[in-house]
């Protein structure tokens, strides 16, 4: 078989390849669906480790509230390090924000300084302080169906868009059943890395797809500009 033949053949199965692999998947494949919009920012008086304020607008952010015990959480962001972070940091503007109550802050610091162990580039992690009252206010504008526990945080994390808009699985899959699903257990690598790690795939598939678009019709106005510019001095 020679080499045009080979090329033909793959450009012919890689379509039915793609379509088969987003056939497979158990929700939609091509978009994930928006649980809420027009969610509240970050508020700006709340510091990262930095001294600097965080925001989530812009960004494709997983938005945690790890919550005091220390003990318990360190297990759980080393999870979300290996299986998110380190698999989508190579993404521009995807970023973790950890709200984290006031006091904790050279814990976070030790936090970090273990991550650097197996992770060269954390820039993306930002833990942001404040009150726990302002934690428990802040994490209620979302209408999240879960709750903060006593040591107001939750094993729970959220991805959160560019637009503000909470991101998650809702309505029927694709073989048919209902599903709803607002966050993601940092408990479980397993569910991190299979059912986080597909979502944050879909949401950045999204915007790379709209890019594409984006620079597409900037091309064709481009060369529709150019077009007139040259007819006229013809004429």
């Amino acid at each position: 078989m020679n080499k045009n033949k080979i090329i033909l053949i793959i450009l012919f199965a890689l379509p039915i390849v793609i379509y088969l692999i987003f056939a497979s998947a158990k929700h939609n494949s091509l978009f994930l669906p928006v649980i809420s919009k027009n969610n509240q920012d970050v508020p700006f008086q709340w510091k990262t480790l930095e001294g600097k304020s965080a925001t989530l607008e812009d960004k494709i952010t997983v938005l945690g509230f790890p919550g005091s015990n220390i003990a318990e959480i360190k297990g759980n962001l080393f999870n979300l390090n290996q299986k998110i972070y380190n698999k989508y940091f190579g993404f521009k503007d995807f970023q973790m924000v950890m709200v984290m109550p006031k006091g904790t802050e050279d814990n976070c610091k030790q936090i970090l300084r273990k991550l650097e162990s197996v992770t060269e580039d954390l820039s993306g992690w930002n833990f942001v302080f404040t009150t726990p009252d302002s934690i428990q206010q802040y994490y209620n504008t979302f209408h999240f169906v879960g709750q903060l526990d006593q040591n107001h945080g939750t094993p729970a994390v959220y991805i959160i868009d560019k637009n503000l808009s909470h991101r998650g699985r809702k309505g029927k899959n694709k073989i048919g059943e209902e599903e709803f699903k607002e966050s993601y257990n940092t408990v479980s690598a397993a569910e991190l890395h299979n059912e986080m790690g597909d979502d944050v795939k879909i949401l950045l598939r999204e915007y790379r797809l709209a890019l594409k678009k984006n620079d597409k019709r900037k091309d064709e106005f481009r060369d529709k500009i150019t077009e007139e510019i040259e007819s006229g001095i013809n004429d």
